[in-house]
């Protein structure tokens, strides 16, 4: 590969090399314009074409704009000369998970932060149908705030991968944290490969070595298809439990994303991280209160009543005035409203008796302002939104709900097959349905095409 530019199309300065492979190196950058860092991935063409790796490349660019995650490495933007290929991404700081556990093994509310970012980010690129097939320390980067972070993308698989029986048939991965059905090479489940993989690295970051080691190969891939592993003496039994569900030799009996979240040391972690917020939570909220002192009659302040917005605020939040579809795509919709002739009172009392169908938890939080959230974790954690109802007139209202934590598309789901159909003897009009009755249907149809136009775009 020819010297790297110290000017990368006048966006970026170029620095030190991070690392390299066999076909790309990887650089320091800088953005020239706002100073943010960058990690810079340098692809030589002639070589990636020579062995057939193209589709591979752009493969890769797919999975990393779809696999959109706070503990997945992010693309900022994908350039091309007639020479190289070049991905701009995140920086990640820490460097790479593996030079930590290479020091010796970690304490365990440590390795359970990393385990449970990695959970959720895997399982996110699973529910996309994006399937990693190369996790191992080595590719768990961790950004200035020592957050997990997934990366390396090359052997990932999507769903149009798959072959007629339903399964991938590429032997991929790294030998010491690769699933035995992969090695076997009569097909495999992406989804129970990774959680494999997942439970080797839980085992690293526990332990300080691997599960499955040997100098001679064939005698390692015997093991492995044996699931034949001994923890050490300093493993909680909860830890055992889960990493014999996880290194099951079978894939059929091997446990599933949900049951891992369900599990009793995963679950043990997330109920300490919880306690930890709930208790920042009371500070802060006592520091307010007694900031805020009663009102001016010596009360309290009247929690009770919405808030009143007049047209203007009507428009402004209205979906003809929204621009961030031009900066997302439309599956990272995380907010609805809708309008109703009912009182404030109804609409509250409404709200709770759903709550209570759905087993949503709901707290006032301030006037008109409230927080529901579900029992069990989701994807990215519990799935919480925020209620608000405004006061148009005395007898109209607009109501609000907006993701505030967990999964977009859990959101999504929840809202139209759940929150629609339980609220709709109190809803005059959902936006969104207004909305398209007041867009026509040319312009409906011009959208569809453009958006089918830019699905279809190569990305390189």
């Amino acid at each position: 590969m020819e010297n790297k530019p110290t000017v990368l199309t006048d966006k970026y300065e170029v620095g030190r090399l991070l690392g390299q492979g066999t076909f790309a190196k990887v650089y320091y950058g800088r953005s020239v314009t706002t100073n943010q860092s960058v990690a810079i991935k340098m692809i030589d063409k002639d070589k990636v074409m020579k062995v057939g790796l193209m589709d591979q490349i752009k493969r890769e660019i797919s999975v990393m704009r779809i696999a959109k995650h706070p503990n997945v490495v992010e693309l900022y933007e994908v350039m091309a000369t007639k020479t190289r290929i070049y991905f701009v991404m995140e920086y990640c700081k820490g460097g790479e998970l593996f030079n930590k556990v290479a020091k010796g093994k970690l304490r365990d509310d440590v390795a359970w932060k990393y385990f449970h970012q990695l959970i959720d980010a895997v399982d996110f690129c699973h529910s996309r149908q994006v399937y990693h097939r190369d996790i191992k320390p080595e590719n768990l980067l961790l950004d200035d705030n020592e957050n997990l972070k997934v990366s390396d993308f090359g052997l990932s698989a999507l769903a149009d991968c798959k072959r007629q029986d339903g399964l991938l048939h590429t032997t991929c991965g790294t030998p010491a944290y690769v699933a035995p059905e992969v090695i076997n090479r009569k097909g495999y489940d992406g989804t129970k490969a990774d959680i494999w993989s997942c439970g080797v690295v839980l085992f690293v970051l526990l332990a300080g070595y691997l599960p499955f080691h040997d100098s001679n190969l064939m005698e390692m891939y015997r093991k492995i298809g044996k699931g034949d592993f001994k923890a050490p003496s300093w493993f909680a039994p909860e830890v055992r439990r889960l990493l014999c569900k996880m290194l099951d030799p079978n894939p059929e009996t091997r446990i599933t994303m949900a049951k891992i979240r369900e599990s009793t040391w995963f679950r043990k972690g997330l109920h300490m991280k919880q306690r930890k917020m709930e208790k920042r939570v009371r500070e802060t909220n006592s520091v307010e209160a007694s900031a805020a002192g009663p009102s001016e009659n010596g009360s309290e302040n009247n929690t009770d009543q919405p808030i009143s917005i007049n047209a203007f605020d009507i428009i402004a939040s209205s979906a003809g005035f929204d621009l961030t579809g031009l900066f997302g795509d439309v599956y990272d919709k995380r907010e609805s409203r809708f309008t109703s002739q009912k009182p404030a009172s109804v609409i509250i009392s409404k709200l709770e008796e759903v709550a209570q169908r759905l087993k949503l938890s709901i707290r006032k939080r301030e006037a008109g302002l409230f927080k529901l959230e579900t029992s069990k974790e989701g994807r990215k954690g519990k799935l919480s939104m925020d209620a608000e109802i405004f006061q148009v007139t005395p007898t109209f209202h607009m109501v609000e709900v907006k993701k505030s934590n967990g999964d977009t598309l859990e959101y999504q789901k929840l809202v139209k097959e759940d929150l629609r159909p339980a609220l709709a003897d109190i809803v005059w009009v959902w936006q969104s349905d207004r909305d398209e009755q007041i867009m026509p249907a040319s312009q409906q149809e011009a959208e569809q095409q453009q958006q089918q136009q830019q699905q279809e775009e190569e990305p390189l």
